[in-house]
């Protein structure tokens, strides 16, 4: 007797299980296609930076400050959508492996290898992306506006003291593994995408700390910093020395530092470990 197909929702039991075997495959992956796949997720979370930048660039001022958040999270929501429909490895993502290895199916070193690995490779993808908009001009448009929102931001990001980036950082993986966690659920492209847009735009919208994100904001605005014309900063009326905190050394080891482990615990140990403990522990 053939078995009638079922648009229903996996529970979470079922979800479960798929994020052990999704893990014990991606514990597996060539470091090639982890490297292909890892730039590629790059590149897609800075397609949703973009979006969003682009999306509010001119509005601070203008409109409510609530709303102009809201606009950011739904507009990035594009990067993680591109990355779980169209198939790519996220270091955020990853920390569901965690799962995998706490049920004894993942070691340890083939966990730790594939976080590594997909980190570098995203680095990579999002500085690539950050270097395509720098030179095509387009933090220009607007009359500077996109660039002015670009420096703000990477401002705002990189004047962060370590233990709130290190906070926020947990916040906003938790929201992003609860997201990717979602999706184990759905059996359509639809499903997917729309257990992603609330977590995803909620903890852009409450200025949550992204690891990968950052790859793309903060070396953008370093770019625009240090290398946009003069005619840019003179449409924005302003000049390099107002964005004071903007500089690699706060990047990497005052935003990039702390918001990397914050990620970690947030995703791994916050959601994954969890639900494992709740749904796959062995029972005595």
């Amino acid at each position: 007797m053939e078995s009638i197909p079922t648009f229903d929702a996996v529970p979470p039991a079922g979800m479960a299980e798929k994020a052990v075997l999704l893990g014990i495959k991606k514990s597996e992956a060539s470091t090639g296609n982890l490297l292909l796949l890892g730039f590629l997720a790059g590149t897609y979370i800075a397609m949703g930076a973009i979006f969003a930048t682009t999306a509010t660039a001119g509005t601070s001022g203008s409109m409510p400050y609530g709303l102009v958040r809201l606009i950011s999270g739904l507009t990035f929501c594009l990067g993680l959508i591109l990355v779980v429909v169209g198939g790519a490895e996220l270091f955020t993502g990853n920390m569901l492996i965690s799962m995998a290895w706490a049920d004894g199916k993942v070691s340890l070193q083939a966990l730790l290898r594939n976080w590594l690995i997909v980190y570098l490779a995203n680095f990579l993808g999002s500085i690539f992306m950050a270097a395509l908009i720098f030179f095509s001009g387009q933090y220009a448009f607007g009359h500077g506006a996109i660039g002015l929102t670009i420096l703000s931001t990477g401002e705002a990001k990189t004047e962060l003291a370590f233990l709130p980036a290190l906070y926020l950082g947990i916040l906003c993986n938790m929201a992003v593994c609860l997201a990717v966690w979602l999706t184990y659920s759905g059996r359509s492209t639809t499903d997917k995408i729309m257990a992603i847009l609330f977590p995803i735009s909620m903890f852009v919208a409450a200025g949550f700390e992204h690891s990968v994100a950052n790859m793309y904001f903060i070396p953008i605005a370093l770019f625009v910093k240090f290398g946009g014309s003069p005619t840019f900063f003179e449409s924005i009326q302003k000049s390099p020395a107002d964005f004071p905190h903007l500089t690699w050394g706060n990047f990497l080891l005052g935003n990039l530092l702390p918001v990397t482990i914050g990620n970690i615990i947030g995703g791994a140990l916050m959601v994954g470990l969890i639900y494992w403990f709740v749904y796959l522990r062995k029972k005595s």
